[in-house]
């Protein structure tokens, strides 16, 4: 085989080797699509350019030396202007001003190649040197490559000093052995002088090409150390091996029976017992000059767990977890945070993030994710540790908002380390960047997890110990708060009672004044039909006054427990019906039914005058409530003896309505003061109109009379509908008095009686 052929077939090889590097670049990318992309570019320009040297140097391809150096020199600049765009996209810097500074030396070339400036054949020389108008473009060429060099090599430098993340950090370092390879690769193409297939550019393509598709590369600095360490071993146990030999050589060489293979052996066996120990002095000496501290995670673990375990303050649990975390670690900062969980108004799961700081410290806000964030995912449903590298440039989260990566970025931290309790989500440690700058490795990782599972039973404990010591305060601050409103409902209540009292007293003498002058102005026959219409409107509206004055001064009375009682015996089933027989007219306006089934019941002893009081309330209460041609039902039943309420026995009376009901809610508060259903603008002031309003007190009243006699009253309903219309019960029950000297019991009315 001719050289030229064993020079094609060799270049030909080494220019397949790109297409594995192009194979790797289209796999997974981890965020960095778009360099993988352009630094396909490089890698396919670089196969063409090897493949052409291939053709030049196997004799296919017949062209002078300085016509190939030159496009290799061209080819170098294409490549030192695609491996600028590339790490500007690795870097995510913006590459306008680049391609506006690769469009100029393109135009360069579009000037310098046609001689479009007009120049001579010698554009410059001193005498010795020269330079000729058909080596500007090499050239210009040349220039190009420096300037897209160094413009590569400083953005790697300036994304590593302004990184603040090792991980990155790191990553980026391993761009100086790719540049150092295409830097020697390169200066000898521009000295006239190219590598024989560009060997050593391959090598920094494949290497460009795993820190593009490689996430997380191994520590460059570890690695560093590693090497460092079993050079520096094998030097000492290589030099020791010579000394030892040459020593012995010169000790007992004159010996008769010295045999050099057994004193090699015996200088083996020396060197295996101290291989040991040397590789753990030099390793110790190694990471002296690294700055590398020991670390020993079971020591760790059981300090840990010792000091944390009987802590059941929240705060102190925080500074000393936390605290214990920095010292052996040797990390910058850390922070302790509270997950709560709960359900959104969209039913979705959410946690709440809430740092535990003391009080004089800055605070942190309070962050809400939910559970499809790509951060719950990652530390709940993945359950590991989430770097803030990996927040930063995974695809994974680029969902994360603004705000939220500037709630991440502004805690410093460079690990984020889930805490489960019962596989429930509980807390969240945020530790920083370790003070000596290095990495966070897989066994920093390992036992932080370590230590944030025993910081769960803590944690859980703290925190049901925080939520009593809240519940309590919260509880103690309710107690103020309602013992505060009682006492202010307490003045209302009061203020409203002298109020009533004030002003049933004052208006009761005028209302009475000019009813009476009223009635006798109706009396005069001799005023105009006009008149007399307007007087009896005057007349109705102050007995309705009146009877309003009359309830506010009953309510007044029954307030200050001065109500005093006339007792009588009293049929009601009689009473109830003269009650009803006033309101027929208002009945069959609203024509509605009426049926009364009272028994003969035993007259009560009562105040006839305050019973009559308690009827006209509950029936035009039903009145009132009640859709026209609805029914209102009245009946009685006689209770026996049952225990000490009615230790007599006594009678229930049921008024019974098909009305819009009462809300299970407003059962009690019906019969306080003032209550009024509903919007109190929207009511009519009509006594009986559908759902008219007024003064709000005739409830009161009856309860106040009921509870005078020793009574009850209660109101029994399925709820308000003013459409399906459930209807109200009001039940009144009303104790019989003691038979005195063996009297028997008088019994009144049976009383049936209907109207409508």
């Amino acid at each position: 085989m001719s050289p030229q052929s064993f020079n094609l077939i060799l270049l030909l090889v080494l220019a397949a080797l790109y297409l594995p590097v192009l194979a790797t670049l289209q796999q997974r990318r981890t965020g960095q699509e778009t360099a993988a992309h352009l630094f396909s570019g490089y890698v396919m320009l670089a196969l063409v350019i090897t493949a052409g040297e291939a053709l030049w140097r196997g004799g296919r391809w017949p062209i002078i030396n300085r016509v190939a150096v030159d496009f290799q020199i061209y080819g170098a600049l294409a490549l030192a202007f695609i491996l600028l765009l590339s790490i500007l996209t690795f870097t995510r810097r913006d590459m306008r001003f680049w391609l506006g500074i690769g469009a100029f030396w393109a135009l360069g070339f579009v000037v310098i190649v046609p001689n479009l400036l007009g120049l001579g054949k010698v554009i410059w020389t001193n005498g010795n040197v020269s330079l000729t108008l058909e080596r500007l473009a090499p050239l210009w060429a040349m220039v190009g490559w420096a300037v897209f060099t160094v413009a590569a090599f400083f953005n790697v430098r300036s994304a590593y000093s302004k990184s603040k993340l090792p991980l990155y950090r790191n990553r980026l370092n391993y761009w100086t052995p790719a540049f150092l390879l295409i830097l020697v690769n390169d200066l000898f193409i521009m000295a006239g002088f190219p590598i024989p297939g560009n060997f050593v550019r391959l090598g920094a393509a494949v290497l460009a090409a795993l820190i593009i598709v490689t996430h997380d590369p191994p520590d460059l600095r570890e690695v560093a150390r590693r090497v460092l360490t079993y050079i520096i071993t094998t030097l000492v146990i290589v030099g020791f091996y010579l000394a030892g030999s040459l020593a012995s050589r010169a000790v007992f060489n004159a010996l008769p029976n010295y045999n050099e293979l057994l004193v090699g052996a015996g200088i083996a066996l020396v060197l295996s017992f101290i291989f040991t120990p040397l590789l753990s002095a030099v390793r110790r000496l190694v990471n002296k000059w690294y700055n590398l501290q020991e670390f020993h995670p079971s020591k760790t673990l059981h300090a840990y767990s010792e000091q944390i375990s009987n802590i059941l303050d929240m705060q102190r649990l925080a500074n000393v977890a936390v605290g214990l975390i920095i010292e052996a670690m040797d990390i910058t900062r850390g922070f302790l945070f509270l997950v709560d969980s709960e359900l959104n108004k969209d039913g979705e799961k959410e946690y709440r993030l809430r740092a535990v700081r003391n009080p004089g410290e800055r605070q942190i806000k309070v962050m809400n994710l939910t559970s499809e964030h790509p951060v719950v995912k990652q530390l709940v449903q993945e359950q590991r540790p989430l770097l803030q590298y990996d927040l930063d440039l995974l695809p994974a989260f680029r969902p994360v908002s603004t705000a939220e990566r500037e709630w991440f970025n502004f805690l410093e931290a460079e690990v984020y380390l889930p805490i489960f309790s019962k596989r429930e989500w509980i807390g969240l440690l945020a530790l920083g960047a370790k003070i000596s700058g290095n990495r966070y490795t897989a066994e920093d990782l390992v036992t932080l997890s370590a230590l944030a599972n025993q910081t769960a039973v803590a944690l859980e404990n703290a925190r049901l110990v925080d939520n009593l010591v809240q519940l309590n305060n919260e509880l103690r601050q309710a107690y103020r708060s309602l013992d505060k409103a009682n006492r202010d409902l307490e003045r209302l209540d009061q203020t409203k009672s002298d109020f009533i009292s004030i002003a049933s007293h004052e208006l009761r003498t005028p209302l009475t004044t000019m009813i009476g002058y009223t009635e006798m102005l109706i009396e005069d026959q001799s005023l105009p039909p006009e008149a007399h219409e307007m007087l009896k409107g005057i007349s109705k509206g102050t007995k309705r006054l009146h009877e309003i004055m009359d309830s506010m001064f009953d309510i007044a009375q029954i307030d200050t427990r001065t109500l005093q009682l006339h007792l009588t015996p009293v049929d009601t089933g009689i009473l109830i019906k003269e009650v009803c027989q006033k309101l027929e007219k208002t009945f069959r306006e609203r024509k509605q039914t009426l049926t009364i089934n009272i028994p003969a019941l035993p007259m009560l002893k009562a105040d006839p005058n305050l019973l009559k009081k308690l009827f006209q309330h509950l029936i035009n209460n039903a009145i009132k409530f009640s859709p026209d041609e609805g029914k209102v039902n009245i009946t009685a039943r006689v209770f026996a003896a049952q225990n000490s309420d009615l230790p007599n026995g006594g009678v229930e009376f049921i008024v019974s309505d098909t009305g819009v009901g009462v809300d299970p809610a407003s059962r009690d508060i019906i019969f306080s003061k003032f209550y009024q259903p509903g919007e109190l603008s929207k009511h009519s002031t009509s006594k009986t109109r559908f759902k008219g309003s007024g003064a709000g007190l005739g409830l009161a009243l009856s309860k106040g009379i009921v509870e005078a006699h020793g009574g009850r009253i209660w109101v029994e309903s399925q709820g308000y509908d003013e459409v399906n219309f459930p209807g109200s019960h009001f039940h009144v029950m009303l104790p019989l008095s003691d038979p005195k000297g063996g009297e028997t019991a008088v019994f009144g009315t049976e009383i049936h009686f209907q109207i409508g």
